[in-house]
């Protein structure tokens, strides 16, 4: 039977993204059982660090819908890499007079490290760096010219008259015209969302000089939308299940009329042309290219995992189920364009869902790491338990409207909730057969009553808080595990073993080794969430995290404990 390590393929420190060295972590499982499913997760800029905004918008959410997968024996392969030719990139190159690679290269391991940090589990994190990368991009954008959906067109585009060059889409910022926000990019509006081109912008300027650019013809090649729009029309018809802010805003974004995009630039930055009928100086520009970074993701981990086709039983396979985590700036991107180049390149499976989330708000200002709203995630790493910080932003993501986070938030959220009820759970029952029953699992007797009753209550509140994970509802499955938590504390403090022990130790033992078969289940249920602790809670009951049941821990089982789970925080924490 063939096998994989699931786990963050990872670069060595210091080592090119172009020519990474591999490092895997993780537990192996079986890539034939269950059913295949893809966990695309959106690809940030190697232009600074990562805020808590984009762990709670993309990065966390898919991860949590990882773990759930392989805990339910699926074939889970999740891909993600630095978007390595966005525009930021080369902005930031030139604030800092280096190359762009030089920027990449500088970020891309931090983003590695970031991910061990917080418990984020790739089974790939490339970047589009790669020569893999390129030839897949240059074999989409072939197939799609051979199909007639890549026309070249001579166009006009902003040329800054002081820096002699022409502008990136990113390079233009001027004012919004649909709702007058005075920031708006060339690409797109983060305010109000919507997909922009440069000249429709009001009162244009250039982001490299501030010079109002001029109009220049030049000739590009064309993704023809256009032809697409009503295979993609009838393929988004038929999707169910997805939020309705996604299908509400790529149904009307299709219905409005999609237009042809140019898809090259003049740039000296990014994945060259296969082809030189344009000439000289022309790049496939990132907004194409970036997405194709699943695809090449793929099938570069299928190529390092020595089964080169490996990747096809998640792109061309119908019983395959494919998930795209992104925020919703990048809806667009993910139900109409990579959807429509996926149909006019033929035989690869398009996406089951894309479960975008909201913004994540601080202040009420949306997180922006150009706009240096939000603190960076490594600033709370370096303060919080890694569980600590992925349950404080669990219970806030963003699914169906942006959320409000602040520090005092976070700190209240893990001390009121997490420690109050589920530490505290814990720590408890650990330290009563710690102290009254040698640190052993005490007999639990045939459970009848309230003691069947509870455990009745844990499968199937597991069972809740899985159906509620594969339909992408996080915030509300990592609630159902909390209730379950808070009915076996509720089932404590009724039995009151703490007491009964001084007068039926048999009691005290029965109603402690429930409690234990209680935290086994809930263990499971918020494994995804909770990682770290979860892996030390296993080894201590002696169960293991790759099955999505509650496994009963044996009666003498010797039960290794020292120390709470998760460490109170001072209200100035995060000062």
């Amino acid at each position: 039977m063939a096998s994989a390590t699931v786990g963050r393929v990872t670069t060595k420190t210091g080592a090119s993204p172009a020519s990474q060295a591999t490092e895997t972590s993780g537990s192996t499982v079986s890539r034939e059982r269950g059913r295949p499913v893809l966990v695309a997760v959106a690809w940030p800029y190697a232009n600074g660090m990562p805020h808590l905004g984009h762990i709670a918008g993309a990065y966390l959410p898919a991860d949590i819908f990882a773990r759930y997968q392989r805990l339910a024996g699926n074939q889970v392969l999740m891909v993600s890499g630095s978007d390595t030719h966005g525009t930021p990139i080369t902005v930031r190159a030139d604030i800092d007079g280096v190359s762009p690679a030089e920027i990449v290269n500088r970020y891309h391991p931090e983003f590695l490290r970031i991910w061990d940090d917080i418990g984020i589990s790739f089974d790939l994190f490339t970047s589009t760096m790669t020569d893999n990368h390129r030839e897949v991009a240059q074999d989409v954008f072939v197939r799609l010219r051979e199909a007639g959906y890549i026309v070249p067109e001579e166009t006009v585009q902003f040329f800054d008259p002081q820096a002699g060059r022409f502008l990136p889409d990113r390079y233009v910022v001027g004012t919004c015209p649909f709702c007058a926000y005075g920031e708006a990019r060339g690409d797109q509006c983060e305010n109000c969302g919507r997909t922009l081109d440069p000249d429709i912008l009001l009162d244009p300027r250039s982001k490299l000089t501030g010079a109002v650019p001029e109009k220049r013809a030049t000739t590009h090649f064309f993704l023809r939308l256009s032809a697409l729009a009503d295979d993609l029309l009838a393929w988004l018809e038929t999707r169910t299940g997805w939020r309705r802010h996604v299908m509400n805003w790529s149904l009307q974004f299709v219905k409005d009329g999609l237009h042809d995009r140019a898809i090259t630039r003049d740039l000296d930055w990014g994945v060259p042309l296969p082809t030189d009928e344009l000439g000289p100086g022309k790049r496939i520009y990132v907004w194409f290219e970036a997405v194709i970074g699943y695809l090449s993701a793929s099938k570069e981990w299928a190529a390092r995992s020595g089964d080169p086709d490996a990747w096809r039983q998640w792109w061309q396979n119908p019983d395959a189920a494919s998930y795209y985590f992104v925020g919703k700036d990048n809806i667009p991107f993910h139900t109409v364009i990579w959807p429509a180049m996926l149909i006019g390149y033929g035989g690869l499976e398009l996406p089951t869902d894309v479960p975008a989330n909201q913004y994540v708000t601080f202040g009420g200002a949306k997180a922006s790491k150009s706009a240096g709203i939000g603190r960076g995630v490594r600033e709370y790493l370096d303060r919080l338990q890694p569980d600590a910080l992925r349950y404080a932003l669990a219970t806030v993501l963003p699914e169906q409207n942006d959320t409000e986070i602040t520090d005092a938030d976070i700190i209240r959220r893990i001390n009121d909730e997490l420690i109050a009820n589920w530490g505290n759970l814990v720590n408890r029952v650990m330290a009563q057969i710690g102290k009254r029953f040698d640190g052993r699992v005490p007999e639990a007797g045939e459970l009848d009553g309230a003691h069947a009753k509870l455990i009745d209550s844990v499968d199937a509140g597991l069972v809740r808080v899985g159906e509620l994970i594969g339909r992408v509802e996080l915030r509300a499955a990592l609630r159902a595990a909390m209730e379950i938590s808070a009915e076996v504390n509720a089932y404590l403090y009724r039995e009151e073993p703490w007491k009964t022990v001084k007068t039926d130790p048999a009691r005290a033992g029965r109603t402690l080794a429930v409690s234990i078969q209680a935290i086994s289940g809930i263990t499971t249920a918020l494994a995804p969430f909770l990682p770290f602790t979860s892996a030390r809670l296993a080894d201590t009951l002696g169960i293991s995290l790759d099955v999505w049941e509650r496994q009963p821990v044996p009666a003498g089982r010797a039960l290794t404990w020292s120390g709470a789970l998760f460490t109170k925080l001072d209200p100035d924490a995060l000062d």
